[in-house]
């Protein structure tokens, strides 16, 4: 009786193992899933602006942005992430990735050697991405200056070091569906909600998390803790800028001062900087989405 019960055990021990990993697989794109598209270097640099990418990837401290280093530390209540690496240099950076190894990684989480990827990395907005605009900033990372900047793996406490349990995350909190225009907003509105929730994931701090970390998206942009723990970030719905027009968001975007006469600080002015790169078009039509958005 003993063995049987032992060995019942085990049976179900090993049927649970494998739904577990069939669950937490990795989905990923084939080369041949990705768009024939002639890659845009120039409009590649837009949408580098447009995802602010060297806010984060750039190295802390140094001069020139567009050297994406990495180096820059995360903190968290999961522990503390280090950003990575994505110059061209082909040990320490991307410079072996292929397009469609860039392309997982953007819009599926998933690195070239198939683990997940944790969700500091906002790829639960770059999903939403246009796969054309994915290859397009490929091509633009592709001409930047290599850096040789080793990066340490991140600092997490168990259980969140176990990157294979993110597949369960993922089940939970990602989609894997790019941007669905809304037809009934106009196209000023669908061009500006494709900027905020795509490239420029301006959800992943503006909007609040639950207890394991996913966007609580019934409170979509209205206001979140700070990912570091000081401070609050604010409401951007039409709720929270309820005193702003859309000519005054958009002007704040390009220059960083607020109806107030105040100044945007905080990692709001490495967003101005980017946003200024955007065409004056591009600004009025986030700022019209963000007036659209009726918040809380």
């Amino acid at each position: 009786m003993t063995r049987r019960i032992i060995l019942s055990f085990l049976a179900l021990a090993l049927i649970g193992a494998g739904a577990f990993w069939l669950l937490t697989t990795p989905r990923t794109l084939a080369a041949g899933d990705l768009p024939d598209h002639r890659p845009d270097v120039e409009h590649g640099r837009y949408m580098f602006f447009a995802g602010g990418c060297a806010s984060c990837h750039a190295t802390p401290g140094q001069e020139d942005p567009l050297v994406l280093g990495g180096g820059l530390e995360l903190p968290s209540p999961f522990g503390t992430f280090h950003v990575p690496n994505i110059s061209p240099d082909a040990d320490t950076g991307i410079g072996g990735w292929s397009t469609v190894d860039f392309a997982n990684a953007m819009v599926n989480g998933v690195s070239p050697d198939g683990s997940h990827y944790y969700p500091a990395f906002p790829y639960t907005s770059y999903q939403r991405m246009k796969l054309e605009d994915v290859i397009d900033l490929k091509a633009f990372l592709d001409t930047l200056a290599p850096a040789s900047t080793a990066i340490p793996g991140h600092d997490l406490p168990f259980p969140f070091n176990i990157r294979r349990a993110l597949g369960v995350w993922k089940l939970l909190n990602f989609d894997g569906e790019p941007f669905a225009p809304d037809p009934a907003a106009s196209e000023e509105i669908n061009r500006g909600a494709y900027l905020v929730t795509g490239p420029g994931h301006c959800g992943e701090c503006h909007t609040p998390r639950d207890a394991l970390g996913g966007l609580e998206r019934d409170k979509w942009l209205s206001g979140a803790p700070s990912p570091d723990g000081k401070g609050k970030v604010p409401d951007i719905t039409a709720t929270g800028l309820k005193d702003w027009s859309a000519n005054d968001i958009a002007y704040a975007l390009e220059t960083g001062f607020t109806p107030e006469f105040d100044t945007l600080g905080s990692s709001m002015a490495a967003v101005v900087r980017n946003m200024a790169e955007l065409t004056p078009e591009d600004r009025a039509a986030i700022a019209a989405y963000l007036k659209s958005v009726p918040g809380q």
